[in-house]
């Protein structure tokens, strides 16, 4: 089977994001920033990060440092627009927790149902046996619907997911979303903000089984059925994040990690992008560009972002206010995030562990040896 992770290392850490106008600030040691900041924030003066792009053309869109949770510079931050399938990150998280990736799925008619008119598809069959693993892939690469359906199905229906994708939304933080359609259908009353975007990536690469697929570039996909009944061969499906599958007209950007990318007719093009270079991480959420195409401002805002790295201070804070949150939602991030270690530390940090469990077995054998001795004294 075709597998071909983008990344093999990823940062992790609570991405911090800024609220209202496009707002960078200089750097200096100061207090935890609020995470709003009221509108009419404005460039600070003296800084030494390089000028904003000109060119971006979003309605919306962030930039943050995932490895410190700075941010770095943003616009209309919390602005509701349409989010289009990069809403498919919050489906993501709130559905990939609870189904096996081996477990096997018969596809119905009433697993199809409601997919909408000119909804993006992967090429699920009714009547065909599926693997959870091979869905969600069929949803981050292909940003398939009719994968999000059939999950969506197995997670209890179509209405219990867009309800309990609301109160994670809810525990995340991220006030400015509300989901009517589990896959980013144009809907109305849906909504989110580049402000939430940005929280949905950063918690989903603190996961690993997230992180993977999203970062995954071509893969395979199990074929239809013919009339007989025998299943065809399985077929290749690549990302349709072009900044990461890379097209004719589009590089790769270097070091890119993935997310999601969507478009709609009233959204738009959305994007979230994370990626890594010496040693950062950083993620960007674009909403809706009205001139150029959504790559071409993500490309310009990460080359930014790297070149702003360590210049600026953050100006907000992705992660909710302490009195909003219990103890248990808001180290959930915190704890997953241990589990995407970069791979060229990971050996190291092994041997650390074994190392470490050598020094407390040879502790616990000394303390035992010594009290045996004192046993036998005492005995005398």
């Amino acid at each position: 089977m075709i597998f071909r992770p983008v990344v093999r290392s990823l940062c992790t850490g609570v991405v911090v994001l800024a609220a209202g106008v496009t707002a960078i600030a200089p750097c200096a040691a100061s207090a935890p920033q609020p995470r709003y900041r009221p509108p009419g924030s404005t460039t600070g003066s003296g800084t030494q990060a390089p000028a904003l792009p000109g060119e971006v053309s979003a309605l919306s869109w962030v930039v943050a440092d995932a490895t410190t949770g700075d941010v770095l510079a943003s616009k209309d931050a919390h602005r509701h627009l349409p989010p289009a399938s990069t809403l498919k990150t919050l489906f993501a998280l709130t559905v990939l927790p609870h189904l096996a990736t081996h477990r096997l799925h018969t596809v119905t008619r009433a697993d199809l149902d409601g997919l909408g008119e000119g909804s993006s598809r992967v090429g699920v069959v009714e009547g065909r046996a599926y693997r959870v693993d091979d869905l969600w892939r069929g949803v981050f690469l292909r940003s398939g619907g009719d994968a999000v359906h059939v999950l969506a199905s197995m997670n209890g229906g179509w209405q219990k997911t867009r309800d309990e994708m609301r109160k994670r939304a809810v525990r995340l933080g991220a006030q400015d979303t509300r989901v009517m359609s589990p896959d980013g259908y144009d809907t109305p009353g849906q909504y989110s903000s580049a402000f939430d975007l940005a929280i949905f990536g950063r918690t989903g690469l603190a996961d690993p089984a997230f992180a993977r697929y999203c970062s995954t570039s071509v893969a395979e996909f199990p074929g239809g059925l013919e009339k007989s009944g025998r299943t065809d061969a399985p077929f290749e499906i690549q990302n349709t994040n072009r900044l990461l599958a890379g097209t004719q007209d589009v590089s790769p950007y270097p070091g890119l990690i993935g997310v999601k990318n969507g478009y709609t007719t009233e959204a738009g093009n959305t994007l979230i992008a994370a990626a890594h270079r010496g040693g950062r991480t950083l993620i960007v959420t674009v909403m809706n560009p009205q001139e150029g195409t959504v790559y071409e401002d993500a490309r310009s805002l990460l080359d930014w972002g790297f070149a702003a790295s360590g210049k600026v201070r953050p100006v907000g804070s992705l992660r909710p206010p302490v009195a909003r949150t219990s103890s248990a939602s808001a180290a959930g991030p915190a704890q997953a995030g241990a589990a995407l270690v970069a791979t060229h530390h990971s050996t190291t940090r092994k041997a650390s562990v074994l190392g470490g469990f050598a020094a407390v077995g040879a502790l616990l054998a000394s303390l035992s040896a010594s009290l045996w001795l004192l046993r036998r004294r005492m005995r005398r």
